[in-house]
């Protein structure tokens, strides 16, 4: 088979819930129409990594540093998400929730996380006192707390199915079981690798590989190392509340290091699950919950909800977030490359893509289509 033969317009690398999103962004674009858009994806189904394995919440993007790509991106993708779920008839529920202080000297807090979120262009929160809080969630003890009215959850299978149907709708060709081996960049071309040895032909490459983005870049022959970030891995372990939950809303505390601390959350059934922590780890696939954890998840979660019975949690599930900053780091920002950053033209590598992603993916879609059109 001759080069020709196996020349595309463009390929993206991984179907999670943002490739997905940037596939479907890339295929439904006036640039691309008519043309042969490839999606390639290591394993056997689309979303069975970090997609798959967090807290299925849409954020408000109330946390994130004014001006990064991850306040912009959330904002923005919050609306769009929201509005793609009622057009499409996904399951979602905006419960909205509460942000608590668990002592007097967290309260100020409070009042910064307001003031980071007005910069942001979120103006829907509204400081509580406790008693105020205690209104909404009787079970809730805290001595202040922030209300989020926008602060969702969502049906992110749904979700990713929805976006995989609007990609191949549009003519778009998923491959499943299609690892990628190696990329080699010449100048009027970037030739793709498979596992299998299948090689494709492109002009236009977008890696958005999650987890392992970083790893697969350095297999970019012609791509310069100093434009590949170092992975970290942070492990998130859930613990499941048996019985039901005494909460309609998301509660977080204050925010920790590395992550938003031992919140708890909802599924669409309203099942209550708490978590995620943050366990720093070597490898990817650590993906086991160690039942022991769980002494520690009591502590936390007493703090806010202090009738949650002894045994009532269990070891759940847990997720890895692709992070790009270690553990003594700031947290750092989504990291999205293109030729302004390397030189490569048609590249385009997305690195920490961590939350708020799924709540930002159809905003990333579309940024990074601007990218290729710019």
């Amino acid at each position: 088979m001759t080069e020709a033969d196996n020349t595309v317009d463009c390929v993206v690398i991984g179907a999670g819930v943002v490739g997905l999103a940037v596939a479907r962004a890339i295929v439904t674009s006036p640039q691309f129409e008519g043309k042969d858009v490839f999606l390639l994806e290591a394993a056997n189904a689309i979303g069975t990594g970090t997609s798959s394995r967090n807290s299925e919440v849409i954020h408000a993007g109330i946390y994130y540093p004014q001006g990064s790509l991850k306040a912009r991106l959330c904002v923005q993708g919050k609306t769009q998400l929201y509005q793609y779920c009622e057009e499409r008839g996904i399951g979602f529920n905006r419960c909205g929730k509460l942000i608590v202080a668990s002592s007097e000297s967290q309260v100020p807090q409070l009042q910064t996380i307001m003031a980071k979120a007005a910069a942001n262009g979120v103006h829907d929160l509204v400081l509580l006192t406790r008693e105020q809080a205690r209104q909404l969630e009787p079970q809730l003890e805290c001595h202040a707390a922030i209300h989020s009215p926008s602060t969702g959850i969502i049906d992110s299978h749904a979700l990713m199915l929805s976006l995989q149907g609007d990609f191949e709708n549009a003519g778009g060709i998923l491959a499943l079981n299609s690892a990628v081996a190696s990329v080699n960049i010449a100048s009027d071309t970037i030739q793709v690798i498979a596992n299998d040895g299948t090689t494709l032909y492109t002009k236009v490459l977008v890696s958005a590989a999650g987890l392992y983005a970083p790893t697969l870049a350095r297999q970019f022959d012609g791509l310069d190392p100093k434009h590949v970030p170092t992975a970290y891995f942070a492990k998130g372990n859930y613990f499941t509340l048996s019985g039901q939950s005494p909460f309609k809303r998301l509660i977080y505390p204050v925010p920790e290091s590395a992550g938003l601390g031992v919140h708890l959350t909802l599924d669409m059934g309203g099942q209550a699950k708490f978590g995620p922590d943050v366990e720093w780890v070597e490898s990817p696939d650590d993906l086991q919950v160690d039942a022991h954890r769980g002494d520690v998840f009591y502590a936390e979660v007493r703090r806010y909800w202090p009738a949650l019975a002894d045994g009532a949690l269990q070891a759940g599930y847990a997720g890895i977030r692709p992070k790009i900053s270690g553990p003594n780091d700031a947290a750092a920002d989504f990291l999205i490359q293109g030729e302004k950053e390397h030189g490569i033209k048609g590249l385009v590598s997305l690195f920490g893509i961590e939350s708020p992603g799924l709540t930002s993916c159809l905003a990333i879609g579309d940024y990074v289509q601007q990218m290729l059109h710019a």
